[in-house]
Order: structure tokens, then C-alpha cells, then sequence
């Protein structure tokens, strides 16, 4: 069976091995972030609808847990916001429901959570993931380009009803865009909100793929050490070093299908492939070739090595 709504499994920096479940078209998003590694968002929206169909999201759910292993984490991510779907609170009660054991992560923008509704729709996962990347309204218009209606203190007001009414963890994710919101100033806007928000954990990242504007760069360990310091937080830590995975078992068995539905919602390196599926580089190269000569797949050539794009 080829799934259209579930991805990976993905072995994650935070989560381990994380199956993917994305809920609406490609790049239908509250933002348009400048760093994006799924690209520029095409559909810029604030309508909560059910943009992919339930029925479907649950047949493959069931069909891909009577044939694969069982993941760490079930991970609600992928081609754009995913807490726009009207109907995530009901994909998080059939797994509840079907996979009890297995915990559930919302990686979100945040920009939603001001509506009670959502954050009602999102009470049963274990995790939120939200982003945060400025805290003043400049910074944010730059680095996340937001649907115009869209503003700063509602989305950080958001998190704070969310962290008031959430019975589970937050890990509030803050991307840095060198130039950007690594001044002094915007650090201290930022640490004002991380106080208000009071997330369990704040996870520090940068750029690791391609994002939609070519000219970024990713902060060094430096500039990112740089920032632990001046917050002094105890639960704050630098997420961006991906570290050395050792495939233990190949968690997909159909290899060709597992790569296009991986590449079609963010670029990858043949590493970063064969980390996901669990299997041996020169493997995965085998299937990537053929993808290649069949014009599935595009190859372009970035600072960290080539990445393998969806045609």
C-alpha cells in the first residue's frame, strides 16, 4: 500500500524513530517562513477545514501497524501546519484508542493555539512542539512571513492559554536566523516570552536543509552557545546537531515509495535516507538510481552534499 498521509518512520533528534503523519496539502500554512525546508507555503491560510480525508488518514494508520514495527512516537508534521486540519483531535483519539502505547508529537508554528478549539483538539497528544522564533512583531514579519491577520502577541498570548489549560509537555522550539533574532535585543524580547510561556523544555536549532531563501546560513555552535549563555536557562539545551544514527532494523520494506513520499515533503542527502529507512547507504543509492533515471527525482547540489528533491 502507498500512503499519501503518513511518512517515515523518521529517526528524529528528539523523538527516536517517529512515523509521520501530515494532515493537509503541501505548503497549506498559517506562515511562509524564510527557512523552510518544505519550501515557500502556496496556500497561505487561517481556515481550519478537513483538508485531508479522515477515513483515509485511519485505514492507513491501521494498515501500516499490521505490517511494520511499532515506532517511538507517532509525529503530526510534514507538508505544513498540521493543527489547520479541523479534525486532528479525532486522528489523536483512534490512535489513543488503537495504539495506546505509542506517544504522540505535534510539531507546530504555534499560530493557532489563541483558538480555543484547538487547543481543545490538541489535549490528547503527549508532546507540543510549537516554534517561537521572535518575539517582536519586526523580527517575526521577517522571519515567518505570516498570513496578515496573524500577529506576534496573539500567537505568544496563544501559548500561554495553552500552557495554562495543556495537561502535557510543551518543548517550545526557537529556530535562530543569524542576523536576525540573534541581537541582544530580540534575545531579551524572546527570553521575556519563554518566561510568560513557561514551556518544560526550549530547544535551540538552526538551519540543516535547503530553506525557501537560498542566502541563509546556519548559526555556529558559537553563535548558538553564545545564546545558552546570555539566557541562563536550566531547561534550555541546542537541538541543531543531529547525531550519529545506527540503522537497527529496516522500518520500511517498500524502499522506492518510502523515499518519494520522504523527499516529496523535504529535501534529503542519501545519509539522512538511509538513516530514515534503516538500511545500508549503497542499498538505498540502488533505488535512488533508478528514481533518478525514471526522472522521479531531481539532485541538487547544497552546502551539506547533495540533496535528493521530488521531480
Amino acid at each position: 500500500m502507498q500512503y499519501n498521509y503518513l511518512f517515515g518512520p523518521v529517526p528524529s533528534r528528539r523523538l527516536g524513530i517517529s512515523l509521520g503523519v501530515d494532515l493537509v496539502p503541501m505548503k497549506t500554512c498559517t506562515l511562509n517562513c524564510i527557512y523552510c525546508e518544505c519550501g515557500a507555503s502556496t496556500h497561505l491560510t487561517l481556515e481550519r477545514r478537513e483538508y485531508v480525508p479522515f477515513a483515509a488518514v485511519e485505514q492507513e494508520l491501521s494498515h501500516y501497524f499490521e505490517n511494520n514495527p511499532a515506532p517511538d512516537f507517532i509525529t503530526f508534521s510534514g507538508s505544513g501546519e498540521p493543527t489547520l486540519n479541523s479534525r486532528i483531535g479525532d486522528v489523536l483519539q483512534v490512535i489513543k484508542s488503537l495504539f495506546q502505547d505509542i506517544p504522540t508529537a505535534i510539531l507546530t508554528n504555534g499560530t493557532l493555539f489563541s483558538q480555543k478549539q484547538v487547543r481543545d483538539d490538541t489535549k490528547a497528544a503527549t508532546v507540543i512542539i510549537p516554534s517561537l522564533d521572535a518575539a517582536t512583531e519586526k523580527v517575526f514579519r521577517k522571519i515567518n512571513r505570516p498570513y496578515p491577520h496573524l500577529n506576534v502577541h496573539t500567537l505568544i498570548e496563544g501559548l500561554v492559554r495553552l500552557r495554562k489549560e495543556y495537561p502535557g509537555k510543551i518543548w517550545l522550539e526557537i529556530f535562530i536566523v543569524p542576523g536576525l533574532n540573534d541581537t541582544d535585543e530580540e534575545l531579551t524580547a524572546l527570553k521575556q516570552a519563554i518566561d510568560n510561556i513557561e514551556p518544560d523544555q526550549v530547544q535551540i536549532n538552526t538551519l540543516d536543509r535547503p530553506g525557501t531563501v537560498p542566502t541563509l546560513r546556519a548559526a555556529t555552535r558559537q553563535e548558538l552557545e553564545y545564546i545558552m549563555d546570555f539566557w541562563q536557562m536550566e531547561n534550555a539545551a541546542i537541538v541543531a546537531d543531529v547525531p550519529e544514527h545506527t540503522p537497527r532494523r529496516p522500518y520500511r520494506t517498500d524502499t522506492a515509495s518510502a523515499i518519494l513520499g520522504t523527499i516529496a515533503r523535504r529535501p534529503c542527502t542519501l545519509k539522512d535516507l538511509s538513516e530514515i529507512l534503516g538500511l545500508p547507504a549503497d542499498d538505498v543509492k540502488k533505488t535512488i538510481d533508478a528514481l533518478h533515471t525514471h526522472k522521479k527525482i531531481k539532485i541538487v547540489k547544497q552546502k551539506r552534499g547533495l540533496f535528493y528533491f521530488i521531480s
